[in-house]
């Protein structure tokens, strides 16, 4: 995975590949520890400096920031805002205040929201979490790896019809053998990783919404804001994308500077170093500042910004395409769900724990490419990294 919201994604892009092959460094958990603490920092408050320009931009009036860790938090601003919506607004707002728990309140989420003076929701930011992260490496890969597997089994496919001495075309393949060559193709894939004779593609495998925000305003006001943006010298937008159906909004994919200076000097003045004091690093080291992390690291990063009517976020939190339905959708329409995807989830979800548990140093990699694992494996292992006990009822 390579995460263009990440200043240091360069080096979590070869940890990571290192990893998918199976080979491990002694120092590998202390530089993703490092990576984690430095970049998580950067990317918040990067994220916090372009809500604020932006909505300077968008609303030009002040504005209030509150932390969120439930989605539930989110929905209920929402319809705070409501009271002046339209009617299919209000209707969405009142199914989801006769039940709330059906709206996956407790769905986590590690962001803010900011609200004008009459607490209208204004703007969202968020920062991917690990798992969600995982999730969509899983993805990526299963797309990337499909198109490998389908190409050997193309292969294998053309082998049989020049020993037939027929066109590809003309080759009649049952099912069976169909199935059997693409097994095969797995395996030989899966042994490519084994023998690291394989190499990343690193353009397929880029994901640039680690982070997030959402302007909400009007059509008008969301459409001079795109003006703006083409217009601003510290802003370059990389891709651009409109959703319609059932899902709504326009999505920008935008990179942005960050200001060195003023994320180490919040670093001290925020004593950041008390939210990682869990991590396995002395304490002294941390309150030395950010500065020893910064090494190596990028001048820029990239973060999704969407754009949306209040009208649409509703309907994306309440209503038609409530987001976590999305997350499921996502989950159940995969090309491919062979066993070398789901293992690199499960390693990339590991690589995370590593780098927010109180270990450091990790002595070999529990999850292979190559093996076949069941969840309860990662899950065994990140409990080991916080010495959890085992939860056996039979000793």
């Amino acid at each position: 995975m390579y995460l263009s919201s990440f200043i240091h994604r360069d080096d979590l892009f070869d940890i990571t590949e290192r990893w998918l092959l199976g080979r491990l460094e002694p120092d590998d958990g202390m530089r993703i520890t490092k990576m984690l603490i430095c970049d998580g920092f950067v990317l918040s408050q990067t994220l916090e400096a372009v809500a604020t320009a932006l909505l300077k931009m968008t609303h030009g009036q002040p504005f209030q920031q509150e932390r969120i860790q439930f989605k539930g938090q989110l929905r209920d601003a929402i319809c705070q805002s409501a009271q002046d919506g339209n009617t299919r607004t209000k209707e969405l707002v009142h199914l989801y205040q006769t039940n709330p728990e059906f709206f996956y309140r407790e769905a986590p989420i590690n962001g803010a929201i900011c609200l004008d003076q009459q607490d209208h929701l204004l703007a969202l930011y968020r920062v991917k979490r690990p798992r969600r992260i995982a999730e969509k490496a899983n993805r990526y890969v299963a797309n990337w790896i499909f198109q490998l597997v389908q190409d050997r089994a193309r292969e294998m496919a053309e082998e049989r019809a020049q020993e037939h001495n027929v066109p590809l075309k003309e080759l009649i393949t049952p099912p069976r053998q169909m199935d059997f060559e693409f097994i095969t193709a797995e395996k030989d894939i899966a042994g490519r990783f084994r023998d690291n004779n394989i190499e990343l593609d690193k353009a397929a495998l880029k994901i640039h919404d680690v982070g997030g925000l959402k302007i909400v305003a009007g059509a008008d006001k969301l459409s001079q804001l795109e003006k703006e943006l083409s217009k601003d010298p510290n802003i370059r937008v990389i891709d651009r994308e409109n959703f319609s159906g059932s899902y709504q909004a326009t999505s920008l994919i935008i990179e942005v500077p960050w200001d060195r200076e003023h994320v180490c000097r919040s670093y001290m003045d925020l004593r950041a170093w008390d939210r990682y004091l869990e991590r396995g690093l002395p304490e002294a080291e941390l309150k030395k500042g950010l500065e020893p992390f910064l090494e190596g690291s990028k001048p820029t990063l990239k973060i999704e910004l969407i754009l949306a009517t209040f009208a649409d976020m509703v309907e994306s939190e309440l209503g038609n395409s409530l987001h976590e339905e999305r997350i499921i959708a996502q989950r159940d329409n995969k090309v491919y769900r062979g066993y070398i995807p789901m293992n690199v989830e499960f390693l990339i979800e590991y690589l995370f724990a590593v780098g927010v548990s109180p270990q450091i140093h990790i002595d070999r990699l529990p999850i292979k490419l190559w093996g076949r694992y069941l969840p309860d494996t990662v899950i065994d292992q990140i409990r080991a990294l916080y010495k959890m006990p085992d939860c056996e009822l039979f000793c």
